[in-house]
């Protein structure tokens, strides 16, 4: 399926750090609860990610991250998600996590 720009523009898909993480025990598949920080505009903002294969709660905190803050809010479980953080799947099919490869300023929209 063919998109055009302005479709892929409607995306908003920004960089943030996470500044909290904590288990998930309640989840179905293992997984962790994020805070993330994107900065004055658009502030803090809740996820939930099943990324326990790559990750320790410890490697996370200060992680900058990539993530689509512009869907509605979704309940996972007990968790309130208000950003889909971004990833892709490894060969095992376990999440990468997509991130800048530089320190870059928080809130800045990919393009």
């Amino acid at each position: 399926m063919t998109i055009t720009y302005d479709d892929f523009a409607k995306v908003d898909i920004r960089v943030g750090r996470i500044t909290r993480a904590e288990p998930y025990p309640e989840a179905r598949k293992p997984a962790y609860k994020l805070w993330v920080d994107f900065g004055g505009e658009i502030g803090e903002k809740r996820s939930s990610a099943q990324i326990t294969r790559h990750y320790t709660i410890e490697g996370l905190i200060g992680r900058q991250v990539m993530a689509v803050v512009n869907f509605p809010p979704r309940q996972i479980g007990k968790v309130m998600s208000e950003v889909l953080v971004l990833g892709v799947p490894d060969e095992a099919g376990e999440v990468v996590l997509l991130s800048p490869d530089q320190t870059v300023p928080l809130g800045g929209r990919m393009f």
